[in-house]
């Protein structure tokens, strides 16, 4: 499968390999292949003696493996970033590349079940050996779970309403198709809005099924053992949840509450942020691809 027809053009491409500042030597890490857009780019920096691992844990991606010697491919989601690594031999590395979200390939695999556009079994595993899918969060989950997942994940203004309707539903009638689901829920759509709600429903389930955001916090702070001093964190995310983990990570050493201080009073801070401001697409990358519409980029330094 080339990497054009079947994945995305990578977002901020030349953003994210400035930001990554590539030693010919050094050695990188491409946590979210895909169609290897972003490594393809990062090899052409590295030099024989530089080294790229590239982690997906989508079986489909795992198709488009680049043939040379600097390069591996990890067939395992990012959260175990720093165990494969040592499998591989490596134990520090000079930049780490994450481009979050889900790749066009994906949503365009009617078979995947997570786009809106097709009718098809309501899949959304990125994993396909994992056993949670969306068919079992909608048939298994209680009110209140499913009540806190779309609100917290989808941030859906009706959200206790919507897990109620679910709930009632599922007790009469299996909730196994994208369309099944879209039938039980519309009237609570709102009206000119069917396709920003249907989203937001959608990406609450994607995101609990996948375990993104426990995914995400526990790659994001495997990172600060396994970068050398100097080395660069780069990560582009998609949403508000992701970005808001990602900020307060590198701005703060932590996800939430105050930075900490030693004796002296000064801050303990494992990284020094490069972008005060979230880097969004430039108006000629809009034009060209919608994708990069809602992508922020964010970058740091290991200190």
């Amino acid at each position: 499968m080339s990497n054009e027809i079947g994945y995305h053009v990578p977002v901020m491409l030349k953003e994210c390999i400035d930001a990554l500042a590539i030693k010919p030597n050094g050695v990188y890490v491409d946590v979210t292949f895909g169609g290897g857009g972003h490594s393809k780019e990062i090899l052409k920096h590295l030099g024989p003696e530089g080294k790229l691992i590239a982690f997906d844990q989508d079986p489909d991606a795992v198709k488009n493996a680049l043939d040379d010697p600097r390069f591996t491919l990890i067939h395992q989601n990012f959260r175990f970033l720093k165990n494969y690594l040592r499998l591989a031999g490596v134990r520090t590395v000079d930049g780490i590349l994450a481009d979050l979200g889900v790749s066009s390939h994906q949503f365009d695999d009617a078979d995947r079940g997570f786009s809106i556009r097709f009718d098809a079994d309501l899949d959304m595993r990125m994993d396909q050996v994992s056993d949670l899918d969306a068919r079992k969060v909608l048939r298994t989950y209680a009110e209140e779970d499913l009540h806190r997942i779309f609100g917290m994940y989808g941030e859906i203004i009706n959200a206790k309403t919507l897990a109620k309707t679910i709930v009632t539903a599922r007790l009469n009638q299996e909730i196994n198709t994208v369309a099944e689901l879209k039938e039980v829920i519309k009237k609570h759509v709102p009206k000119g809005k069917e396709h920003k709600y249907h989203a937001q429903v959608f990406q609450a389930l994607r995101i609990e099924v996948n375990k993104e955001l426990e995914a995400l916090q526990e790659f994001l702070e495997q990172t600060v053992g396994v970068l050398k001093e100097s080395g660069r964190l780069v990560v582009m995310s998609y949403h508000s949840l992701e970005d808001r983990l990602v900020k307060n990570f590198v701005a703060k050493g932590k996800f939430r509450g105050e930075v900490e201080k030693d004796f002296f009073g000064n801050e303990i801070k494992p990284f020094k942020v490069i972008s005060r401001k979230a880097i969004v697409a430039s108006d000629e990358e809009l034009a060209v691809n919608n994708r990069a519409r809602s992508a922020k980029l964010r970058i740091a330094e290991k200190v």
